[in-house]
């Protein structure tokens, strides 16, 4: 690996682990009724899973409901079957037409509870950068090692690689606070 590839490879690395923090989030429920909460669900569509986004409309008309509506009735049992099999715990109304979920308001425990996932989410990605930092600092020291780096490229390589390194443990924060924030509000 070239030397400026070390520290590309880490900016790579670093930005994927935050858009899977992102990722992750998005499916951590607030007080809000979020269509992104129903982005894991596949629905059985003539055998076939299918992300629910595939055989329904999906709308938050209220920040409090979701309102489902398939494009084909005969699909309305089982997107209600997946909903109950997911355990978002909230229960799908169906009244032949759509299904309505009713976010009920979270309790200031269960905020706490969901803010406390939150940060450990957050705890987890960061030691993931740190093991990409790890990685990166690996390969400079083998370069130096064999000679393909100098000395002074390999600490000013290092120092970048710290930099780039801190500037994502601090949008994980950055994130993870945004998140939270959300969690708390009533």
């Amino acid at each position: 690996m070239h030397m400026a590839d070390v520290v590309t490879d880490l900016k790579g690395r670093i930005d994927k682990t935050l858009d899977d923090l992102k990722r992750e989030l998005t499916k951590v429920r607030t007080g809000r009724a979020s269509p992104n909460l129903l982005d894991g669900i596949r629905v059985d569509y003539y055998g076939t899973p299918t992300p629910l986004s595939g055989v329904a409309n999906v709308t938050s008309p209220e920040p409090r409901l979701i309102i489902i509506k398939p494009w084909e009735k005969s699909v309305l049992k089982d997107i209600e079957k997946a909903i109950r099999e997911a355990n978002l715990g909230i229960n799908p109304m169906n009244d032949g037409e759509v299904i309505r979920l009713p976010f009920p308001p979270l309790t200031e425990e269960r905020r706490k509870e969901i803010a406390k996932q939150v940060k450990t989410k957050g705890e987890d990605h960061k030691v993931a950068i740190r093991n990409i930092r790890r990685d990166a600092n690996e390969a400079l020291k083998a370069q130096l090692k064999d000679k393909k780096i100098t000395e002074d490229d390999s600490k000013r390589l290092t120092d970048k690689v710290q930099k780039e390194t801190d500037e994502g443990v601090k949008k994980v924060d950055e994130i993870i606070s945004k998140k939270e924030k959300e969690v708390m509000e009533v």
